[in-house]
């Protein structure tokens, strides 16, 4: 089978990465794609939030049998919905289901009308009254725009001044652009050791009937080690999760992951793909921090690397419903990544910098934001490059990882140093 990918970051090396493995693949194609993604696959230099030149592109290239819709922005707008009117097959939600993470104000409200379980909040569409509300309800409280924001439109405020800043920031300062129009403000959630709580990202393939977690990650959101700065896109992440148990697991199914399938059915909205529950550990259960309606980036660089099982066959599954027939598999032992970023991401930062690449010995060097410029690659991002190891635990891992960042380098080389420290015991 020809597969193609649509995105261009990290995300999307690592799942042509993990589809290279498969014995039915004939041939990769990435839509836009990035440096990395040229190596292993043909790049095609389409728009792909141009839903009219995709579908022209796919009418007139029928060898490729199957699509993967990785990123959010284009599950939003309906691209899988569009594919499949004109017969091709994908994996990844319809429009109608990938608002459980285009619109927050709307999964919030899922949430709260099914039971599950997440943090207190109240959704607001006028900003004196969100001010009022933070007023009342003081600090720490956390902010976020209801819209796609790139990862960034969460702010976690720790007095009432950030809260009334960010509150500016996101509805009159219009800082993520429409995504601000609509805020969900949130209690903040404490958890039974860290502040502000133990979080896990557990990614689980969905047929509608079937949920099947994969193994869990935890992301460093933070520019800055020892969590400081901005929220970014994230900055690293390992796995599996130190806190996490099977008899987590078999609880976060039970009162959550099942759960949501139920309600996503109840209204209407089958959700088929790849969905993302952001979680936290606190002092009253495990709770629902986020959803997103795709991979994680960068969970999915720690993830898809331990996968066993044939990717492009549980994707088919997915796809034709079944996904019960399928038994998914995975390597023992950790992953670490550490992601390599432009010196001042998440804000602005310079691109074009060349990128000097030495012995990175058996990691795996995953591409986000690259491109080639007269036969030399350069930096195209805020995240450049994701820096991905395997090891028998993570101690291990992230050593690798470590030592072949080492041997990397670009002007204003920005990355944290403790990724894989988090929640480590003792």
């Amino acid at each position: 089978m020809n597969v193609l990918v649509v995105g261009n970051g990290g995300r999307e090396h690592a799942i042509l990465l993990a589809l290279k493995k498969s014995k039915r693949v004939d041939k990769l194609y990435c839509m836009k794609g990035n440096a990395g993604t040229a190596e292993i696959a043909e790049n095609v230099d389409v728009d792909y939030m141009d839903v009219e030149a995709v579908k022209n592109y796919a009418l007139s290239h029928p060898e490729i049998d199957y699509y993967v819709v990785a990123p959010d922005d284009p599950l939003a707008i309906g691209l899988v919905d569009e594919l499949e009117s004109i017969g091709k097959r994908c994996f990844g939600p319809r429009k109608d289901a990938a608002i459980i993470e285009a619109s927050k104000a709307f999964s919030k409200s899922l949430m709260q009308k099914y039971g599950i379980p997440t943090a207190e909040a109240q959704t607001f569409d006028n900003y004196d009254k969100a001010l009022q509300y933070v007023r009342e309800k003081g600090a720490p409280i956390v902010l976020k725009a209801d819209g796609l924001a790139l990862g960034k439109g969460v702010l976690v405020c720790e007095d009432l001044k950030q809260a009334e800043d960010g509150l500016k920031k996101i509805m009159l300062d219009k800082s993520f652009g429409k995504a601000g129009n609509v805020i969900v403000i949130e209690e903040c959630m404490k958890g039974l050791k860290y502040t502000p709580g133990e979080e896990v990202s557990v990614l689980a393939f969905t047929d509608g009937k079937t949920i099947v977690p994969m193994i869990t990650s935890c992301d460093h959101k933070r520019a800055y080690d020892n969590d400081k700065g901005l929220n970014t896109g994230g900055m690293g992440t390992f796995s599996p999760c130190p806190f996490w148990t099977k008899e987590l697991e078999e609880e976060v199914l039970k009162n959550i992951m099942i759960p949501t399938i139920n309600a996503m059915n109840a209204e209407s909205r089958t959700f088929k793909g790849c969905l993302y529950f952001g979680l936290m550990r606190t002092d009253k259960g495990i709770k629902v921090v986020e959803y997103n309606s795709r991979f994680g980036d960068p969970e999915t660089q720690v993830v898809l690397p331990m996968l066993k099982t044939d990717l492009l066959d549980i994707f088919e599954a997915v796809t034709d419903e079944r996904l019960s027939d399928i038994r998914i598999e995975w390597d023992d032992g950790a992953c670490v990544c550490v992601v390599l970023a432009s010196g001042g991401y998440p804000l602005s930062y310079a691109k074009g910098k060349e990128i000097t690449l030495g012995d990175t010995g058996d990691t795996l060097i995953v591409h986000a934001g690259t491109a080639v410029k007269d036969n030399k690659l350069v930096t195209a991002g805020g995240r450049v490059l994701g820096v991905v190891a395997k090891g028998k635990d993570v101690e291990e891992a992230r050593k690798k990882a470590y030592k072949a960042v080492d041997n990397i380098s670009f002007e204003n080389m920005q990355y944290r140093m403790d990724i894989g420290l988090k929640y480590r015991k003792g």
